[in-house]
């Protein structure tokens, strides 16, 4: 999960970009870049941290031209961070391309020897973005007459690229000299959506990761990337468009309406915030069948994914809801902070509880899911020393059991709390005295409800189906290998920070 920007304007974009990443901070803390381009030209910067800390006044300078990308980077594959792997990435050869990426190949170390020993292209970093870049390229090359690219000649080359990646990539590239190159993954796993906005210099064009990055920057949305399209807009701000992909799909990440997200988008013409009100309608249904929990006081969500969730339910069964949590906003999100020990730390230093919503009342507490458990058992922890009587818990979404290679930071079943235990025993695991999960059907149906166009959903994490085909259990050891080696290595740096402090 990352956030990305592209756009071409017909007027300085730096500004733009930096908002537009603002906008999409949610999506990735690890690490923001921009690139802009005027003409065969591109200036860029790009460094580890949030938006506002890695850019200031002199590298926004620098960062001239009438077109650009911009990229916040969340971690995936469980790979420890390298200054090297912040977005976009850039190769020379053979147009000058630079591009930022949010997915996650699943075949990228067969695509990288293939490069090395057969294409004669170096890869200089362990990121996948960087490899699905080279492709590109090389696709590129192959597709061109003349050394010359126009329109048909580009979507070709997206084709070459669909047929040899596999996984999860939405995409926007610049090419020097031409224009700004959007495409998406053959099944849609990651949203990527186009806006239009008039000027009397002509249209401007702006691709990002949600509407609500093109709405508050003044673009009207235009419509979905779908999946396997590639859409190129020139530097004149000319738009074209192809299918690319032999046999495309929407199959949209579940995921994404749970928790990834921001509940003001839209994403493939579904509300994000509709959906979460309807998870909280299947949360009632379900409760409302548990005759041994009719002694609820009181429905606190557990900010801020859980909010429209929590407030539908309280409102289905008739119960009160309170603001339980006040949330520090300057610690980020703790689903996506690297090592487990950091994430203890921060639910502390984000949450404070309110002490008279919870004294002496029995609470459910509503949450958007259940990662590891260890968010969960902090919450469960801190409403009981606020004095709760006792402490339900309910997830928006199913028991997450499998790993996700697609792009979300879950790669190993060991990391999940929910893996090889029941519900029982997960409430037992995050302190809980009983537990509530949304069923996968009834989550499936709460998006349908808004959009009955979605038919079929990216849901691995819940179920196991991987809908590119390829995952095998060969794959997912390899992955939690590299996890447990990056994990170790976090670990040790913890240790050594722990060690100067002292």
């Amino acid at each position: 999960m990352c956030g990305i920007v592209g756009v071409v304007s017909h007027a300085p974009v730096n500004q733009l970009l930096y908002d537009g990443l603002l906008l999409l901070q949610h999506r990735g803390q690890d690490a923001a870049g921009i690139v802009t381009s005027e003409g065969p030209v591109f200036h860029m910067y790009k460094g580890p941290g949030y938006v506002r800390d890695v850019f200031r006044t002199r590298n926004m300078r620098e960062l001239s031209g009438h077109a650009g990308l911009g990229h916040c980077r969340y971690p995936t594959a469980g790979s420890a961070f390298s200054d090297l792997e912040a977005q976009p990435f850039y190769v020379n050869s053979p147009f000058g391309i630079t591009l930022a990426h949010n997915g996650n190949l699943t075949n990228s170390e067969a695509l990288k020897r293939e490069l090395f020993q057969l294409d004669f292209r170096h890869v200089n970093t362990n990121s996948d973005s960087e490899v699905l870049l080279n492709v590109l390229a090389l696709e590129l090359e192959r597709a061109a007459q003349h050394h010359r690219l126009d329109p048909e000649t580009i979507f070709r080359a997206v084709a070459g690229v669909h047929r040899r990646c596999r996984g999860a990539y939405a995409i926007v590239a610049m090419i020097a000299g031409y224009g700004l190159l959007a495409f998406r993954d053959p099944h849609g796993i990651r949203p990527l959506v186009i806006g239009r906005n008039e000027t009397l210099a002509g249209p401007e064009w702006l691709a990002a990761s949600e509407s609500v990055a093109l709405e508050s920057l003044g673009f009207e949305v235009v419509r979905d990337v779908a999946p396997g399209e590639a859409i190129f807009i020139d530097y004149a701000g000319d738009f074209h468009a192809r299918q690319c992909a032999d046999h495309p799909e929407l199959v949209p990440c579940l995921f994404e309406y749970v928790y990834l997200a921001r509940p003001d988008s839209v994403m493939d013409g579904t509300s994000v915030y509709e959906t979460r009100l309807r998870m909280g309608e299947g949360l009632a249904r379900k409760i409302r069948g548990m005759p041994d929990l009719d002694d609820i006081d009181v429905v606190i969500p557990i900010p801020d994914s859980s909010r429209p969730s929590a407030l539908e339910l309280a409102n289905q069964l008739q119960l009160t809801y309170r603001e339980g949590f006040v949330k520090n906003r300057y610690i980020g999100r703790t689903f996506i902070m690297p090592g487990q020990a950091m994430r203890k730390k921060s639910v502390r230093q984000k949450l404070n509880p309110i002490g008279m919503e919870f004294k002496d009342k029995v609470v459910l507490l509503v949450d958007d899911s259940i990662v590891r458990g260890t968010t969960s058992r902090e919450i469960v922890n801190m409403a009981r020393e606020a004095g709760a009587a006792k402490v339900y818990f309910a997830s928006a979404a199913p028991p997450v059991r499998y790993p996700n290679v697609y792009g979300i930071d879950m790669p190993t079943p060991k990391e999940l709390v929910a893996t090889g235990r029941t519900e029982a025993e997960i409430a037992e695991e995050i302190g809980a005295d009983r537990l509530i999960y949304q069923d996968l059907d009834a989550l499936k149906e709460a998006v349908r409800a808004v959009n009955p166009r979605l038919t079929r959903f990216e849901a691995s994490c819940f179920d196991g189906i991987y809908v590119t085909g390829d995952v095998t259990p060969e794959y997912l050891s390899h992955l939690a290998g590299e996890r447990d080696e990056a994990r170790g290595q976090e670990e040790d740096d913890e240790q050594r920070q722990g060690e100067l402090a002292s």
